[in-house]
């Protein structure tokens, strides 16, 4: 880099084509900073940025002379930035990629959203102000917004981002003024893209979360919850626009809950009524909506041809993501623990039609998660007629003792879940799920007499606690196997980023196999192995096999960490054996 800047006559190009002017950006060369601050500079990374090469253009135009201009200016230089966003012709420039005659590929999209968040981190202030000056800019990204990193501009743009919002808060004020909302709303009505359905809902749901007071106050309205609702049910729509708007009542109902795209989790696995904040009013013009419209009609599968082949026989129809996503959503409402609401549902039957699903579909783990959250949380209402309605209208004891009767798929053409000709009917798939609401069923009946004389009253139920729940949940209890694996089931209830690790289900076998390797390259001291002394010796790779990993196991306690050495076994002389 020194050498080309000590020329008299360099180009931009020269300098983009060496491998180390990033970093020299980030060492803060002089030279080369002042070079990159000139408005010619500036105009010449901006056009690389925004303006798609052509179709004879090179590699280093093509891929590489965009990438080194986008991390130019992510390199946050001050002075770089502060020359771009005080000239309003390179600032024009750099939103002309936004112009709706261009061709927007997602690689220069991607680079057009890093330097504006850039911006916007660095230069709030500025950029807001020049963004208020031409509010077609805001318009054309919402235009834009089933481009990922287009959508990722615009939920920083809406405040919700935490830094932004604490430190420009007044700068910020505007969006509220303008019909910010309603601009991503129409995208549902006038797009037909999943990926712009998806990234609008996306959108909707961070501002829930995280936006102003302003911007929340309006999402939560019983008024735009009317207009999403209406959009939602449109009946010559996409499925997607239904799912993707559902997505936001949900995060309305419960903000801490991660509703979308690739921030999807189910944050209460272990947590079931736990209930939601959710505000009055929002909840309110839900209710309302949802007895005039036809949401739960759509759980009606008697009128959808549609068929799909499995490994295990035919769904006919499937489930389907909508009306996966209508029970998610009746869930959460449901888990707001409002009386109004759970008196809506019973009258609507909308809680016996959601566990005929659940018997429907025996393996839809998705739809059994919410089925068994929606069960949990009228069982612990505290409103007496949803848990009358649970087990006496919906007949939950009667319908757990069938299928615990009849545990295997129903040859049945006329049900949804048929199983494949000349095959052995599998087991179904919602038992563990069963057992769990079974058990529940007995820790309530413990503080709840209703409960407690509604079960003492089966004689049936009874006799399977005894004979078959009881003996289950004994080989369940896996605090109590003899090979003490997993120590970890102990702390349940954590909440922490080493989840995953904790609970991981050890391949003993590939653990040995490891192992052998270890010591095979001497990473293990061990004088009794000499073949670990002398790799150049044992040219064959060593495998073990299953009948090796049972002397493997049988000295292993998985779990069990020596905290001294971090090593995963407490003894390394265990793996002496002939």
């Amino acid at each position: 880099v020194e050498a080309i800047l000590d020329k008299e006559k360099f180009t931009l190009e020269e300098l983009l084509d060496e491998d180390e002017i990033v970093q020299e950006c980030k060492a803060l060369n002089g030279r080369l900073i002042n070079f990159f601050r000139e408005k010619s500079s500036i105009r010449q990374l901006i056009q690389y940025i925004v303006e798609e090469p052509s179709e004879e253009a090179d590699r280093q135009r093509t891929f590489k002379f965009p990438f080194v201009a986008c991390e130019i200016f992510t390199c946050e230089v001050d002075i770089i930035l502060k020359a771009l966003v005080e000239d309003d012709e390179l600032m024009g420039l750099l939103f002309s990629f936004l112009d709706p005659g261009r061709v927007h590929s997602t690689v220069l999209a991607g680079y057009f959203s890093k330097v504006v968040v850039c911006l916007l981190l660095r230069k709030t202030t500025p950029l807001v102000n020049y963004i208020q000056a031409y509010p077609n800019i805001i318009r054309r990204l919402v235009d834009l917004i089933g481009i990922t990193s287009i959508m990722e501009v615009l939920i920083r743009l809406s405040c919700a981002d935490e830094h932004i919002y604490a430190n420009h808060a007044d700068t910020m004020q505007w969006l509220e003024d303008i019909s910010f909302l309603e601009m991503i709303v129409d995208k549902f009505s006038s797009s037909d893209s999943p990926e712009v359905h998806s990234n609008a809902a996306e959108t909707l749901c961070a501002i829930t979360r995280y936006a102003s007071p302003g911007l929340a106050c309006k999402i939560s309205s019983p008024g735009f919850i009317g207009s999403l609702l209406t959009h939602a049910l449109e009946q010559s729509r996409p499925k997607s626009v239904l799912v993707n708007l559902l997505s936001v009542c949900i995060s309305l109902l419960d903000p801490k809950r991660l509703t979308s795209g690739v921030y999807y989790i189910y944050a209460r696995q272990t947590n079931f009524g736990s209930g939601s904040a959710a505000n009055s009013e929002t909840v309110q013009g839900m209710l309302e909506r949802l007895g005039k419209c036809d949401l739960l009609k759509l759980l009606d599968i008697s009128s959808d041809e549609h068929a799909m082949v499995t490994t295990y026989g035919k769904l006919q129809p499937p489930l389907g993501k909508h009306r996966l996503k209508i029970v998610d959503f009746i869930s959460v409402l449901l888990a707001v623990g409002n009386g109004a609401v759970e008196k809506e549902l019973i009258q609507l039957g909308a809680v016996k039609r959601i566990l005929d699903l659940f018997f429907e579909y025996p393996f839809n783990n998705f739809l059994h998660h919410h089925v068994e959250h929606i069960i949990l949380s009228s069982l612990e209402s505290k409103n007496p007629l949803l848990v009358e309605h649970i087990l006496c209208d919906c007949n939950l004891v009667g319908r757990i003792l069938e299928a615990e009767k009849n545990f295997t798929l129903a040859v049945d053409l006329n049900k949804p879940t048929v199983p494949s000709e000349g095959k052995v009917p599998p087991r179904i798939g919602n038992i563990g799920h069963l057992t769990r609401i079974a058990n529940k069923l007995i820790q309530l009946a413990n503080t709840s007499s209703y409960i407690q004389a509604f079960l003492q009253e089966k004689s049936d139920w009874l006799d399977w606690h005894t004979n078959v729940l009881v003996q289950r949940n004994a080989v369940g209890n896996v605090l109590q196997w003899s090979c003490g694996r997993p120590t970890t089931l102990q702390d349940r209830g954590r909440d922490s980023d080493d989840d995953d690790y904790q609970d991981r289900d050890y391949d003993v076998a590939a653990l040995a196999n490891n192992l052998s390797q270890a010591f095979r390259y001497g990473i293990y001291n061990n004088d009794s192995i000499p073949e670990a002394h002398d790799s150049n010796e044992h040219e064959e790779d060593v495998y073990f096999d299953d009948e090796s990993a049972e002397v493997v196991i049988s000295s292993l306690r998985l779990g069990d960490v020596d905290q001294e050495s971090g090593s995963l076994f407490t003894n390394s002389n265990w793996f002496e054996f002939e």
